[in-house]
């Protein structure tokens, strides 16, 4: 139940709020990029927003890196990383769409630009299929890497 219109529309409101003025979605966002990245230090910040659609999960990121990197640089770094594709021609209005990533495993990464409201800054949209791209589907990834690396070792 929504507390408002879902269709045709976009809340700004996912789970609970709590005290601090975030929901337990966005709360949820930062400590688990944290515990991911395993770096407490990282500030990360999310607003997140109920968007009806089937599936997907869409994300604007906005990055501030140690070093400077151009877009280009990241456009290369995204294009050649595993897992990742990139869709990144604006000038013919192609980008990554939520309804494009149905179904998919990748990670669809775009509108990558420099932000010029800080230093080492970028901006990238970003999109996934949340039903197959997901908890389980990364562990399973991240275990094959690491096997494959010989970090893990299945008895």
């Amino acid at each position: 139940m929504y507390p408002h219109q879902i269709a045709f529309n976009a809340l700004p409101h996912i789970d609970i709020f709590m005290d601090n003025g975030f929901t337990r979605e966005e709360m949820k966002m930062t400590n688990e990029t944290k515990k991911i990245m395993g770096d407490d230090s990282i500030d990360v910040v999310a607003m997140a927003v109920r968007v009806p659609v089937f599936y997907g999960h869409s994300e604007a990121l906005f990055i501030e890196t140690e070093d400077k990197m151009t877009a280009e640089e990241c456009r290369t770094l995204m294009a050649t990383s595993p897992g990742i594709t990139v869709v990144d021609y604006t000038e013919k209005n192609l980008y990554p769409l939520a309804v494009d990533s149905a179904g998919e495993d990748d990670v669809y990464v775009g509108r990558i630009r420099e932000d010029f409201s800080i230093d080492n800054g970028l901006i990238m949209w970003v999109v996934s299929d949340n039903i197959r791209k997901g908890a389980a589907l990364n562990t399973v990834q991240i275990a094959e890497t690491l096997m494959q690396r010989n970090l893990l070792r299945v008895p």
